[in-house]
C-alpha cells in the first residue's frame, strides 16, 4: 500500500525490457544515435508540429533549465505560491535561471488570473530595484491534485502574452492531466500558447526520463549550451531515449496514467464513504488529499501503508480538528485495486 508518491513506484516492464535491449549494443553518444533522432521525431508526432526536445535526468533539472532558457537579467518568474518550483526544488530554478520565483495565490493550487495580472503590474520592465517581470510557470497537474482546464490555461497565457512574457508548463504529471482532461498534447500546450514544457516520464513508469520541449525551435537556439554547462548532457543519452521509445509506443504512457487516475478515483470514492475520513478537497488527477482521524492514520501506517502528512493550507485553517490529520495519497501505474481496498478497509476498522 504505497501511496507516498508515484516516485516510489518502479519502472514498467516494457521500459525495463527496452533498456535491457539497448544495453547490448553500440550507438553514437551525446544524443546523436538513430534512436535519439527517432524519439525526437515521435515527439513531433505527439505534439502535431515540429518541436525541439532535450532530455535531462530530473524534473528539477527540467524546470530549472527551461526557465534558464527564457531568463531575463533581473527577472521575476510568477508561479503559484504552492508550486514545486517554489516549495520543493531547493532554489534550483532561481540558481540556474538567475531569476527570482514570486508566488501568486489562487484556489485549488491554480494561479488566479486577476492576482497574476496584479502581480505582474508590480514588476514593470523598468523596475531596476525590485526586478522586472520575465516569465510565468504553471503546474499541470497542480501540487494539490487539481487540473487547469483548457480555458484556464488560455486565460493565464493571455495575461502573460499581454505583458510579453513567455509561459512554461511544469508537466511532471503531464500524462495524468492529459488523460483527465481528455485533451491532446497539442491542445493542452502550444495551441493554448505555452512556449516551453517540462515533460515528465519518471512519475509515470519510467526509470529516469524527463524532457524539455520547446514549441518554437527558435527559443531553443542556445539551449544545448545551457544543458551542457549544467551537467545535464548525458553521454549515453540513448538510454533516456530508449525509455521514451517504450513509454510512447502504442500510447503506453496514456494507459499508465489512466490506470493511476482510475485508482485515485476508486480511492476518492472509498474515502467519501468512510465515517473516519473525508476528502479535504476535490481532485481530478492521481493525487488524493484526505482528512483522517489520527487513529485511522496511525493504524494504516502500522499495517504497512505509506503516505505523507500534508501541511494544512493557510486558506483552510479550520480544515483539520485536533484529533485529525491531513494526508496526501498518490496512486501510480503500479497501484492495484487490492492496495486501495485494503487501505480503505484499515481506515474503516480503526
Amino acid at each position: 500500500m504505497f501511496f507516498a508518491s508515484d516516485n516510489w513506484a518502479g519502472a514498467h516492464s516494457a521500459i525495463n525490457d527496452r533498456l535491457s535491449k539497448e544495453s547490448t549494443r553500440f550507438a553514437a553518444a551525446y544524443g546523436n544515435s538513430e534512436l535519439d533522432k527517432s524519439v525526437e521525431e515521435r515527439f513531433n508526432e505527439i505534439f502535431e508540429r515540429e518541436v525541439s526536445v532535450y532530455f535531462v535526468s530530473t524534473g528539477t533539472a527540467a524546470n530549472s533549465l527551461s526557465l534558464a532558457s527564457i531568463a531575463r537579467v533581473g527577472g521575476v518568474v510568477f508561479a503559484h505560491s504552492e508550486a514545486h518550483v517554489i516549495e520543493d526544488e531547493c532554489g534550483a530554478p532561481d540558481f540556474f535561471s538567475g531569476m527570482r520565483m514570486v508566488g501568486v495565490e489562487g484556489a485549488g493550487g491554480k494561479i488566479d488570473p486577476a492576482r497574476l495580472k496584479a502581480r505582474i503590474a508590480g514588476f514593470p520592465q523598468d523596475a531596476l530595484h525590485h526586478g522586472r517581470a520575465a516569465a510565468v510557470t504553471m503546474t499541470q497537474a497542480t501540487e494539490t491534485g487539481t487540473i487547469y482546464s483548457l480555458n484556464e490555461i488560455e486565460a493565464i497565457v493571455r495575461i502573460a502574452k499581454d505583458n510579453d512574457l513567455p509561459v512554461h508548463m511544469d508537466g511532471a504529471r503531464f500524462a495524468n492531466a492529459l488523460v483527465a482532461l481528455g485533451a491532446t498534447p497539442a491542445e493542452m500546450t502550444w495551441k493554448r500558447g505555452v512556449d516551453v514544457l517540462s515533460f515528465g516520464g519518471t512519475k509515470n513508469g519510467c526509470w529516469c526520463a524527463e524532457a524539455i520541449v520547446f514549441f518554437n525551435p527558435e527559443l531553443a537556439k542556445e539551449f544545448a549550451y545551457i544543458r551542457k554547462r549544467s551537467a545535464q548532457l548525458f553521454s549515453k543519452t540513448r538510454f533516456i531515449s530508449a525509455q521514451f521509445e517504450a513509454y510512447l509506443q502504442d500510447d503506453l504512457w496514456l494507459d499508465l496514467a489512466g490506470h493511476a487516475n482510475a485508482m485515485a478515483t476508486r480511492l476518492r470514492a472509498g474515502i467519501g464513504a468512510l465515517n473516519s475520513a473525508r476528502l479535504a478537497w476535490e481532485t481530478t488527477s492521481n493525487e488524493v488529499f484526505a482528512v483522517l482521524s489520527k487513529a485511522s492514520a496511525d493504524a494504516a501506517k502500522e499495517k504497512g501503508s505509506a503516505f505523507y502528512d500534508w501541511p494544512v493550507p493557510l486558506t483552510m485553517p479550520d480544515l483539520v480538528a485536533e484529533d485529525e490529520v491531513l494526508i496526501r495519497l498518490v496512486t501510480s501505474f503500479a497501484t492495484t485495486q487490492e492496495d486501495v481496498d485494503q487501505f480503505l478497509s484499515i481506515c474503516a476498522a480503526a
